[in-house]
């Protein structure tokens, strides 16, 4: 029951996610959020993705990307447990996967360069943008 509950509900987000982004103007104003309302700034693209522990420079780099393209990332992927790879700020909950529908990765890119306290900036061929709070640099997997 209770995992019924939570599949509708991240169903029902999923379809106003994707209904408010058609129809929106690339070229909307920026949105200037609060900062008690950074964690507003982000949403999970399912409940099964861990964003829960992210420190606040992370959820700043994330409400800095909303504040500069007027829409909210979506949090693709956040802490996993066990990484892939030996080392991935993945693992210690200091990086986050995202998309913004209806963004380019360039118009994510660039909001994301101009944040403060960012650290790693990745795109990967599927169209997801990493971010994180560690050491500068940039990279490109596909």
């Amino acid at each position: 029951m209770q995992n019924t509950r939570l599949l509708v509900m991240a169903g029902l987000f999923a379809l106003q996610s994707a209904t408010d982004a058609v129809g929106q103007d690339s070229k909307r104003p920026a949105v200037h959020l609060p900062k008690h309302e950074t964690r507003l700034a982000y949403a999970v693209q399912t409940v099964s993705v861990r964003a829960g522990c992210f420190p606040e420079r992370l959820r700043a780099i994330l409400s800095h990307i909303a504040a500069k393209t007027g829409r909210r990332p979506i949090v693709t992927s956040g802490l996993r447990p066990h990484p892939r790879r030996h080392g991935s700020l993945h693992g210690k909950c200091l990086a986050a996967d995202i998309r913004v529908p209806g963004l380019s990765e360039r118009t994510i890119i660039a909001a994301a360069k101009t944040a403060p306290g960012i650290g790693g900036i990745g795109s990967y061929c599927n169209g997801i943008i990493h971010v994180d709070v560690g050491p500068q640099r940039r990279w490109v997997d596909c």
